[in-house]
């Protein structure tokens, strides 16, 4: 059987069993659960593949680790907030509240469970481009790949600083001004875990068009081939997930207006004027 399809089964079983159970315990939130483990099986699944055909899987094993590596900080993160004890997505009920029961289940049918599962499996794509294309391993996989090592480490530490934040936050009694992260990271992006997160999957697929072009693929099929729809949508998710979070945040912080407004949203970029006031020692 083609790994591709193997994958679209995989997904579509893991779908399924989103659906059924978000419907049992009337929690949207098994997609969250899922989103940094199915990636990792998806890539291992083309990776083996290549190793059992016994070509050159040396590019998309580097491809498997490197989806690992993002796997396991992910799912720790995730794990430590509480993720798999039951704790439901807070935009997932705000949401709830906003539609009727029919249009949330459609909405959690369509986007929370299709669209994004789906995305799930076009972000890894690329691993097929490498897969149809086995070209030797080149200086260009190994510059992307410590491109993506450096943005996990960015990404690991925005996590770790909005961690410790939440976690003063908590030992204040719940409030903390201004209300949300300012330091570290925070002081030049406002979102800069979700700058790291969406930048790995270019970078996995900068590594899949380099085997392409490494074959002799010309730029139309090579640098930019059709897996390239994978980061591109996950952006486009990104940037829509972090519009409707920061409507919610601005509806509870008054200072997050002025943040807003002197701060990147998420490319990290220094901040145009001072930032609001930190909270006095």
């Amino acid at each position: 059987m083609e790994p591709l399809l193997i994958v679209i089964l995989t997904a579509a079983v893991a779908s399924a069993a989103c659906w059924i159970l978000s419907l049992v315990t009337r929690d949207t939130s098994w997609v969250d659960r899922a989103w940094s483990i199915v990636p990792v099986v998806y890539v291992w699944i083309f990776a083996g593949t290549a190793l059992a055909g016994g070509q050159d899987a040396s590019r998309l094993v580097l491809m498997a680790v490197l989806v690992t590596l993002w796997g396991l900080r992910l799912t720790y993160n995730f794990a430590r907030k509480g993720g798999y004890t039951g704790m439901e997505d807070y935009r997932w009920a705000i949401l709830r509240r906003r539609m009727k029961p029919w249009q949330f289940q459609l909405f959690n049918l369509l986007f929370i469970i299709g669209y994004q599962m789906t995305l799930l499996v076009l972000i890894t794509l690329p691993a097929e481009i490498a897969l149809q294309h086995p070209a030797p391993l080149n200086a260009w996989d190994l510059v992307f790949a410590a491109i993506f090592l450096a943005l996990l480490v960015g990404e690991t530490v925005a996590d770790q600083q909005q961690w410790e934040f939440h976690r003063r936050k908590k030992q204040a009694g719940g409030t903390l001004a201004p209300g949300f992260a300012t330091e570290g990271l925070f002081r030049v992006s406002r979102h800069p875990n979700f700058f790291f997160e969406q930048s790995q999957w270019w970078a996995l697929y900068a590594i899949g068009a380099t085997a392409a072009v490494a074959s002799g693929a010309a730029f139309l099929g090579g640098a930019l081939n059709w897996t390239v729809i994978g980061p591109f949508l996950l952006s486009i998710l990104f940037i829509g997930s972090t519009i409707f979070t920061e409507s919610i945040t601005a509806s509870k912080y008054p200072a997050y207006a002025e943040y807003r407004r002197t701060t990147s949203m998420l490319v990290p970029w220094p901040p145009r004027t001072r930032r609001v006031a930190e909270p006095a020692a």
